[in-house]
């Protein structure tokens, strides 16, 4: 009984770990955007619940962060939104199903792979310092909670440094609780997008955001799942993760959901703070899924209770975790230009471009390589 109880607090914990890529996207369009909270908070329930069930590892859901970037940045209508959520899942649903995005998967070199998880987890962790420094006294006083929390054996560090931060919030005036909670019961709207929105949607949103997916949110997290669950990382192959992402946003992007997709950081995230089964995204989207249907008005003030500084402390821990891999130790000298070169276009301008030059600088790579070994030729 013990042990159930430990390992549900563990579940818990993972639950907790990708807030920090949740709460400044969605927050922002709900609020800023103005995105019916009813659609956007139904669509990550009913997707992390069918993603638990279906992988049994804590498996992320995640807005997509260049549309999402757009919606914040453009202002994006529901249509445009709705649109640019259709659009993707066909296209990801396409490449899974007829296997392309496996056969691309499985071409692309050990060093590009390894120089992708460096970036991005790098770019987890500039993230969290940007946001521990909009409430610098919670959020380094929360990152030191959590990293003696994490010392601690089965430990809940995340929820209940998220607690912590809360409390001395409201104590500090720097957040606070909303004046008024009031259950009124909301159901998601379907909404149709016009060929205006359609196409406008496919020039600045859908271009941007598809490198992306199809680097992070499938074929690293497809890498990051074989290393953490090697006995059981088979379900989530670059074509399940592929088909699953496109199946959830053509199926609830209609009806309100942002464009969704899983995420190597977020499975970082809940990994490192506890999570090892699906119970861990069960849980997020159970909680979701009461806000969207009795909270949904309500839902942009409760997630404001926890401090943004707090959240930063999460992303910088998992950003660590993922940047600083085993695969990254296990590199050849050889291939350590090739990670630099990688991660650093990764970083400072896009997966796509990262996965592109990387790809160029491991052909070269091999090259010099090859003729080293070959050594020069000797004449008779």
């Amino acid at each position: 009984m013990a042990g159930r109880c430990r390992r549900f607090l563990q579940e818990c914990s993972g639950a907790c770990g990708d807030l920090g890529t949740f709460i400044p996207h969605v927050i922002g369009a709900m609020t800023v955007a103005g995105l019916a909270p009813a659609g956007v908070l139904f669509g990550f329930a009913v997707f992390l619940i069918a993603t638990g069930l279906f992988y049994g590892l804590p498996m992320p859901v995640q807005p997509m962060k260049a549309v999402s970037a757009v919606i914040l940045t453009d202002g994006l209508r529901p249509g445009e939104v709705t649109a640019a959520g259709m659009i993707l899942g066909v296209v990801l649903l396409t490449l899974g199903a007829t296997g392309a995005m496996g056969r691309f998967a499985r071409l692309i070199p050990q060093s590009v792979s390894v120089g992708l998880q460096l970036g991005l987890g790098l770019l987890m962790g500039a993230l969290g310092i940007r946001l521990i420094f909009e409430t610098p006294l919670l959020g380094f006083g929360s990152l030191g909670v959590l990293f003696l929390l994490m010392r601690v054996p089965h430990c809940p560090a995340a929820p209940i440094t998220l607690g912590l931060a809360a409390v001395a919030g409201w104590m500090s005036n720097s957040a606070g609780l909303p004046r008024e909670i009031g259950l009124t019961w909301s159901i998601p709207q379907l909404v149709i997008p016009t060929w205006p929105e359609v196409w406008h949607s496919f020039e600045i949103a859908v271009l941007p955001q598809l490198s992306l997916t199809v680097t992070n949110a499938v074929i690293v997290t497809a890498s990051l799942a074989r290393e953490f669950f090697p006995a059981r990382a088979a379900i989530a192959s670059e074509r399940n993760l592929a088909i699953s992402s496109g199946l959830a946003n053509v199926l609830l992007s209609p009806f309100g959901a942002m464009p969704m997709c899983h995420g190597a950081g977020g499975l970082q995230a809940q990994y490192r703070f506890g999570a090892r089964t699906g119970l861990a995204p069960i849980i997020f989207g159970s909680v979701l899924l009461m806000l969207a249907i009795g909270f949904a008005n309500n839902a942009a003030s409760l997630f404001a209770i926890i401090p943004i500084g707090a959240v930063g402390a999460l992303l910088i821990l998992a950003g660590t975790d993922l940047a600083v891999s085993r695969r990254l130790f296990d590199a050849r000298p050889s291939c350590w230009p090739v990670i630099g070169v990688t991660a650093l276009l990764t970083l400072i301008i896009n997966p796509a471009l990262g996965l592109i030059l990387g790809w160029i600088a491991e052909l070269i790579r091999a090259a010099i390589v090859r003729s080293l070994y070959r050594g020069p030729k000797i004449s008779n």
